[in-house]
């Protein structure tokens, strides 16, 4: 009798430090749901404002003939953006790739879009190869101006179309212009170089490219090209 009373009282004893281990765990739960759910929030709330940054369907509808755009971020901001303007007779379009992804790669996307702001508004460039260059400096200056100087920049394509000649310039930093003409795919290397702090760096080669009727050009970031495929 006495044994069976020990063993009751030793499972009485297990069971209730089960119940506060349980509740305990509960609560830690809770509050990792409630900061999760916090930190979620201010990332959809983040990624409202990157949207500022890119032109909405109306303006490029005024700024491009015929386009598509594929843009699916992996987590909810991006580090890859698009831009798009028309600026003396001329339409400028181009693919961004900022350094990292998610919330830092978002942050640099900021910096990358206002230095293309700043390069054709204030600094009135319209060559890209000479865009790349102003932005290049811009964002160099950017990130070397505090003691943690960061090695933070972006690989981009930009392009320039007259569509009244059919005549398209670009210039790209590490990433190509894919030219598709009659079924043949004819390739425009950019420069080997970043937009950022480059030890090597050279000015970037303004392309010229006499287009015609019918082509098809493709501007891209690495997120496309690195896709596994499959069900995942």
């Amino acid at each position: 009798k006495l044994s069976i009373r020990r063993v009751k009282e030793q499972n009485e004893k297990l069971e209730k430090i089960v119940e506060e281990r349980t509740a305990k765990v509960e609560l830690q739960k809770e509050e990792i749901e409630e900061k999760n759910r916090d930190i979620v929030d201010s990332i959809k709330y983040a990624k409202r404002i990157q949207n500022t940054i890119l032109p909405t369907n109306d303006r490029l509808d005024n700024i491009l003939e015929s386009y598509f755009v594929i843009y699916k971020p992996k987590d909810i901001v991006s580090g890859d953006f698009y831009w798009a303007d028309f600026l003396d007779g001329k339409s400028y379009f181009s693919a961004i790739d900022c350094t990292g992804h998610g919330v830092p790669g978002a942050f640099v996307s900021i910096v990358g879009f206002n230095g293309l702001k700043r390069t054709v508004n204030e600094f009135k460039h319209r060559k890209p190869g000479l865009i790349l260059d102003k932005l290049t400096d811009i964002v160099v200056e950017t990130f070397t101006a505090t003691e943690s100087h960061l090695k933070d920049g972006m690989d981009m394509s930009l392009c320039c179309i007259d569509y009244k000649t059919l005549k398209l310039e670009f210039a790209g930093a590490n990433n190509p212009l894919i030219l598709i003409r009659n079924g043949e795919l004819i390739e425009t290397k950019g420069n080997k170089q970043p937009i950022g702090d480059f030890e090597h760096r050279v000015p970037f080669t303004n392309h010229e490219i006499q287009l015609q009727k019918g082509d098809v050009i493709y501007l891209f970031t690495d997120g496309y090209a690195d896709q596994f495929g499959g069900p995942k």
